[in-house]
C-alpha cells in the first residue's frame, strides 16, 4: 500500500463509519501547492467513543499498527493518535478537533478533490490549510510551513485572501500573514491598452 492507496482507505473506512472528516496538512500542501517528500497522511476526525469502536475492522492487525490506550487518550483530551503501517513506516496522524468556531468552519468548507484519478476525498480548503500551517509556524517556528504556504499561493488559482486576513486576526497570526504577503512577488502589470507595437 502506498501513500495514494493509504488515503483512499483511510477516506473509505471514515466514510464507512459515517465519521465526519477532512484532509490536511502535507497531503493538502501536495493538492494544492508544489510538491514536497512527506510520509505522513494528516486527516481531521471528528470520532466519538461510538464510532471509534469500528477501528480495529478498519484498520486491522497486523497490517496496521496504533494504540487503543493512545486513541482513548485523544478521545478524552480531544488530541491526536497514529496510525502506522509498518509494511512502509507511511503514518496516519488522526487529529481529533476541538469544538471552536473555526474547526466547525473548517469542517464546513471541506472541498471533494480528486488527487488520483477515479477518486474523491474531502481535503480542507486551501484557505484553512494556510491558517493551520500560520498556527504551526508561530508554534514551531519552522520555515517549512512558509514555504507550503507561498507554494499555495503561486499554484491555487482561487484563494480567498479576504477570509484569510479575517481569521488571521482572529487565530493571531495576522503579523505572518502580513509577512507572507509582503516577501510574495507582485503579478505582473499587463501593459496599457494600445500600448502593444504590430510588427
Amino acid at each position: 500500500m502506498d501513500q495514494d492507496d493509504l488515503l483512499l482507505h483511510v477516506s473509505r473506512q471514515l466514510e464507512r463509519l459515517g465519521v465526519p472528516h477532512f484532509f490536511t496538512g502535507s497531503m493538502a500542501t501536495l493538492f494544492y501547492g508544489e510538491p514536497r517528500l512527506t510520509n505522513d497522511v494528516d486527516v481531521v476526525a471528528a470520532l466519538t467513543p461510538r464510532t471509534a469502536q469500528g477501528l480495529p475492522g478498519a484498520f486491522p492487525a497486523p497490517e496496521f499498527y496504533w494504540s487503543e490506550e493512545a486513541l482513548l487518550r485523544a478521545l478524552r483530551n480531544r488530541s491526536q493518535f497514529n496510525i502506522i503501517l509498518p509494511s512502509s513506516g507511511l503514518k496516519v496522524d488522526v487529529m481529533i478537533p476541538t469544538d471552536t468556531p473555526f474547526n466547525r468552519g473548517r469542517m464546513a468548507r471541506v472541498r471533494n478533490v480528486s488527487p488520483t484519478p477515479g477518486t474523491l476525498v474531502r481535503f480542507a480548503s486551501p484557505e484553512d490549510v494556510i491558517l493551520k500551517k500560520m498556527e504551526y509556524y508561530r508554534e514551531g517556528g519552522s520555515e517549512k510551513h512558509l514555504r507550503d504556504i507561498a507554494g499555495i499561493l503561486r499554484i491555487s488559482q482561487e484563494v480567498d485572501r479576504e477570509y484569510i486576513s479575517r481569521w488571521a486576526r482572529e487565530l493571531d497570526v495576522e503579523d505572518i500573514w502580513r509577512r507572507i504577503l509582503a516577501e510574495m512577488p507582485s503579478p505582473p502589470t499587463p501593459p496599457p491598452p494600445g500600448s502593444e507595437r504590430s510588427g
